[in-house]
């Protein structure tokens, strides 16, 4: 048990390193070598939270190549999510609201990054902080669900109503997932940039970066929650221990 937690370790840490030196590499290239995104224009004025804004290309368009990553692994954290929260609800054992609750760790993290990102990009480029915009909007509601999910965690004692209530609410918390995903496409007058799409062409300049940055931060989220879920699992037996010893001194 000892050598597989070794080396479960070590292929965290290896994850860590490359995705950090996968990402680094992106933001020199998207930086240096890599040309404008495509399909974020506004032709001409537009009238945007009450203010008038003519779209100029500038650097913060190089933001796309770190936000659309972050956005797309916190997708895919709240998605392990749902699955643990199932497989928890199908047999309760308490691995699997473990490795629930540290998914959405590790998903909250990229959610605020994510905003953190998105909101960068709104100000430089509509020169406000935020827009009441589909995409946003939705998005936001996704983050507060996340938040709810942690309150209720915390609000509750007893371990196995909190595993279950909370694995109810991972389920439904990824339900809104598609839509965030989707909204720029049902909603057609969204100012958000339909980023996936085949006519998008991004070029060999702009399309490693992107890819790099993907795959370093999939390599990080991927650490990070092997690293935390490996604390996570020693707090839980440190706690049993530690109740076992005041047991048996009662």
């Amino acid at each position: 048990m000892a050598e597989k937690r070794s080396i479960v370790d070590i292929v965290a840490i290896v994850a860590l390193i490359t995705g950090t030196l996968l990402t680094a590499v992106a933001f020199v290239l998207a930086f240096t070598t890599a040309g404008m995104v495509k399909g974020a224009e506004i032709d001409g004025a537009i009238l945007i939270g009450g203010k008038m804004v003519e779209h100029v290309l500038l650097m913060s368009q190089k933001i796309f190549y770190f936000h659309v990553p972050v956005a797309i692994t916190s997708f895919v954290s709240l998605g392990f999510t749902a699955v643990f929260s199932i497989l928890f609800l199908k047999t309760r054992l308490k691995k699997y609201d473990t490795h629930a609750r540290v998914s959405a760790e590790v998903a909250m993290l990229f959610i605020a990054c994510t905003m953190a990102t998105g909101e960068l990009w709104t100000r430089f480029e509509w020169g406000m902080w935020w827009v009441w915009e589909p995409r946003l909007t939705t998005y936001l509601i996704l983050m507060l669900l996340v938040i709810s999910y942690f309150i209720v965690r915390a609000a509750i004692d007893d371990a196995e109503r909190r595993a279950t209530y909370s694995a109810v609410l991972g389920i439904i918390i990824f339900v809104n997932v598609p839509l965030c995903f989707m909204i720029t496409r049902l909603v057609p007058s969204s100012l958000h940039p339909v980023v996936f799409r085949t006519d998008s062409g991004l070029s060999t300049d702009m399309l490693v970066p992107f890819l790099l940055a993907f795959f370093g931060m999939f390599m990080l989220a991927f650490a990070l929650y092997r690293l935390r879920l490996r604390l996570a699992l020693l707090s839980e037996r440190v706690a049993v221990i530690k109740e076992a010893l005041d047991e048996r001194n009662d």
